[in-house]
């Protein structure tokens, strides 16, 4: 019996890691009419091209319980067994639809909330993948899983207020204020919900904010899965912020992989953004 593991398009998984999970792609519509599929018929670089030329945001349909069924039944029929990994279901209806889906596949489906998206659901797929090397069950997993969601911790920093502007998040006279005077949000995702930690001035002063705050969670332990990602055309930033924090890394790893913030978040946080999710050295010392 194999064990499966499903996750959604959110979690931004990229390379020959996609070959190793089963992966349902939201769907993203454009003011334009046109329809794309997450990864599958549109690419990050499509999609952020799209974006900067768009007027308006675009909009997301989470995946739905048919979709999930269908890949389920072929589970069913293999003999084999799966664990399904969703983005939060503090921020989308992925997760109840997956368990809507999974009601008729008891012992042979477990589905399991991230509390979390985008690299902080590939950091906990990451583990999935690891613990199913290690011969474990859909069960044992899920278990595993479960428990570790509350440490991983994903923090990011903004590069612009546009697209929160243009979801309705925040006002134009707020944008405009914060455009003038280069303020980025420092954010995070805490027991599933993205929350605002501080804010920046300039990208300088906006990278320290972003080391700082990983401190404040406790540090990275280098022995955990641990990702960077970044929204957007352009690495630069991201590469300007990981070079700069790298007493912070140097002594653990050679160097920091880093990969792209796709369709799902990158919609609403908009290009620029950078983002770092990992298990803290101490986790007793979060508020769960």
């Amino acid at each position: 019996m194999a064990v499966q593991i499903i996750v959604d398009s959110i979690a931004d998984i990229t390379g020959e890691d996609r070959d190793k999970l089963i992966i349902l792609p939201v769907t993203i519509r454009f003011d334009d009419g046109n329809e794309y599929k997450d990864g599958e018929t549109i690419t990050h670089k499509e999609f952020y091209e799209k974006l900067i030329e768009s007027d308006s945001l675009p909009t997301t349909s989470q995946v739905t319980p048919y979709e999930y069924e269908e890949v389920f039944e072929k589970i069913k029929q293999a003999g084999d067994e799966a664990v399904v990994i969703t983005m939060s279901s503090k921020i989308s209806g992925t997760y109840q639809s997956a368990c809507l889906a999974a009601q008729d596949y008891e012992g042979v489906i477990t589905v399991v909330d991230s509390l979390n998206a985008t690299v902080g659901e590939r950091a906990l797929v990451d583990m999935a993948l690891a613990l199913r090397d290690e011969g474990k069950s859909a069960k044992e997993i899920a278990d595993v899983i479960n428990e570790e969601r509350h440490n991983v911790q994903l923090v990011a920093v903004l590069d612009t207020l546009e697209y929160l502007k243009k979801g309705g998040r925040i006002s134009s006279a707020v944008a405009f204020a914060g455009g003038v005077l280069a303020i980025k949000p420092v954010v995070g995702v805490v027991n599933g919900e993205v929350i605002m930690y501080g804010k920046a001035r300039g990208s300088k002063n906006a990278g320290n904010a972003l080391v700082t705050q990983i401190n404040a969670c406790g540090g990275i332990d280098f022995t955990k899965p641990y990702r960077v990602g970044y929204a957007g055309l352009s690495d630069h930033l991201l590469k300007k912020y990981i070079e700069d924090s790298s007493d912070m890394w140097a002594k653990y790893v050679d160097e920091i992989p880093y990969q792209t913030v796709g369709c799902g978040i990158g919609t609403h946080v908009g290009p620029g953004a950078a983002a770092a999710a990992f298990f803290p050295k101490h986790p007793e010392r979060l508020k769960k």
